[in-house]
């Protein structure tokens, strides 16, 4: 025997509506997320790649290893694409 009461939104019967099944079938995540993830992504690749170089060897000193890019723009870079990262998945367009 199956209970198959009419309720305003077929709560009682286990069946969803059709428009409850879409809002539930909907992926949070847009194309637009995805190309922001992607461009985060190669920020901080971008960030780490300059933050490569030559290491002291030990019996000469490498000045190098103090560089701007290497301490200041590398650094930065890579942090402003970590944060752009958690900005890119948290985002919502104005259009849903």
């Amino acid at each position: 025997m199956k209970l198959n009461v009419q309720s305003k939104n077929n709560v009682a019967t286990g069946i969803a509506g059709e428009d409850e099944k879409m809002k539930y079938n909907k992926f949070p995540l847009t194309k637009i997320n995805f190309i922001m993830m992607a461009v985060s992504g190669l920020l901080i690749i971008a960030g780490f790649m300059l933050m490569l170089g030559g290491a002291n060897d030990g019996a000469t000193f490498n000045d190098d290893i103090f560089s701007t890019r290497r301490v200041v723009i590398g650094p930065t870079m890579a942090f402003m694409g970590f944060v752009a990262m958690g900005v890119s998945i948290i985002y919502k367009s104005r259009k849903d």
